[in-house]
């Protein structure tokens, strides 16, 4: 098990991007993989938290960082952000080299201490970031269903939903963390718990060096889980946070909680879409709250896969961000972007895949049965007709996107259902 490399979807687009800088910086949640796939590609490695070399990393980054870039290429800096000053040294060593593919870095946070970075690295450094691993990389989408070919037009959607509700549950609880991967049930389930009792604990703390009270992010955790999938304001995720009203957390802490946990890749809220529309109707421009993994959530809120299942109204909202993951992991590949649309009339479109050529796909997420693709398909057909497609043409394609269904197909209407064990990028 140990051995065992999966292939990601980013593996080819940091190859790429290798060989078009002198630089990549790969960052993301912890145990999301990054070293893993930055080491399969790297030829040399230098892993800053290896606690018998940490002590002397450290001081030879602060004293000569040039020694620690001594390496065939492309050589990797695991953790870089403990030695922030790299950054500038690693800038100036591709400048002298003058050629592509030099140096990874990898990273879980952004760093502390900015002051010590005084080059941003444009042009030399680029960056990919990487999520846990979406159904497609972990082996549970059979991948019939390619979401470039729906852009393209040329892809015949065919294919069989594997998947049962029992399955996604417990899919959503164990998350796409590579360590949960092949493991038993009970094995398997027990990562995200750990890796959200390791951000309460320490790595909310770690990221900028301020002490922050492990019960306080718990709540705030907890809070943003009941937030998922929906536009809640800060206050409303304030007043969720506060046990009673003589709880001094004011919305500063919860601003400063939030942020830290953005910093270190836990939370990744969905942008809002603005279309150019026929009507003058308004878009809302609020972000959507989602974690970068949907096993986040139930970890915060304490539940198991038996608990969603008996509760399908949260279900549908936690399945709705595992699906929001995957969205993310196929759209980078494609050069392309998720957000959510709302306008003040109320009508949404759970997600938009916007790539940067123009084109964009619109998708809404139902856990499945007829009532609620019926739904989802009369969403995304009145969504079409208000959009001017004189000023940025019609959607390359509609998309029911559902936890359970039988087949993938395409409906009269031309909007296609597809159950998530299906797609791939």
């Amino acid at each position: 098990m140990a051995d065992t490399y999966y292939d990601r979807i980013c593996d080819r687009i940091l190859s790429e991007k290798l060989e078009a800088k002198g630089a990549v910086l790969v960052k993301g949640a912890k145990w999301c993989g990054k070293t893993t796939t930055a080491a399969h590609i790297a030829k040399s490695v230098i892993y800053m938290e290896d606690p018998s070399k940490k002590k002397q990393y450290l001081a030879i980054a602060d004293m000569d960082p040039a020694q620690l870039l001594q390496g065939e290429v492309p050589h990797l800096i695991d953790e870089w952000q403990l030695a922030p000053k790299l950054w500038d040294a690693i800038r100036f060593e591709v400048d002298q080299r003058d050629d592509f593919g030099q140096f990874i870095l990898t990273g879980s946070a952004v760093p502390p201490d900015l002051s010590e970075i005084s080059h941003t690295g444009t042009g030399r450094i680029t960056s990919l970031l990487m999520r846990p691993m979406s159904l497609f990389e972990s082996g549970e989408s059979n991948g019939s269903v390619s979401l470039r070919g729906l852009f393209s037009k040329e892809h015949d959607v065919n294919g069989i939903g594997e998947q049962t509700l029992e399955d996604i549950a417990f899919l959503i609880c164990r998350g796409g963390w590579p360590k949960a991967i092949g493991r038993s049930k009970k094995i398997a389930l027990a990562q995200a718990p750990d890796y959200y009792d390791a951000v309460v604990e320490s790595d909310i703390s770690r990221v900028d060096n301020v002490v922050r009270d492990a019960n306080r992010a718990r709540r705030v955790l907890r809070a943003y889980a009941r937030s998922v999938a929906s536009e809640a304001t800060i206050a409303s995720i304030l007043n969720d946070v506060k046990e009673d009203e003589a709880d001094s957390f004011s919305e500063n802490t919860l601003r400063s909680y939030i942020s830290a946990l953005k910093k270190i890749f836990v939370i990744e809220d969905t942008p809002a879409w603005n279309p150019n529309l026929r009507s003058k109707t308004a878009a809302r421009s609020s972000d959507t709250r989602y974690f970068v993994d949907p096993s986040i959530a139930t970890a915060a809120l304490g539940i198991g896969p038996n608990d969603l299942i008996n509760d399908l109204a949260t279900m549908g909202l936690i399945f709705e961000n595992l699906c929001v993951r995957d969205l993310r992991v196929y759209a980078e590949s494609l050069d392309g972007n998720v957000y959510h649309y709302r306008d003040k009339s109320g009508l949404e479109c759970d997600t938009v895949i916007h790539l940067k050529n123009g084109r964009y796909g619109l998708v809404e997420i139902k856990l499945g049965g007829d009532k609620l693709i019926e739904e989802g398909a009369a969403n995304l057909l009145k969504l079409k007709e208000k959009i001017d497609t004189d000023k940025m043409g019609g959607p390359a394609f509609m998309m029911v996107l559902c936890a359970v269904a039988p087949f993938a197909y395409k409906r009269r209407d031309g909007v296609f259902v597809v159950p998530i064990g299906c797609l791939r990028n």
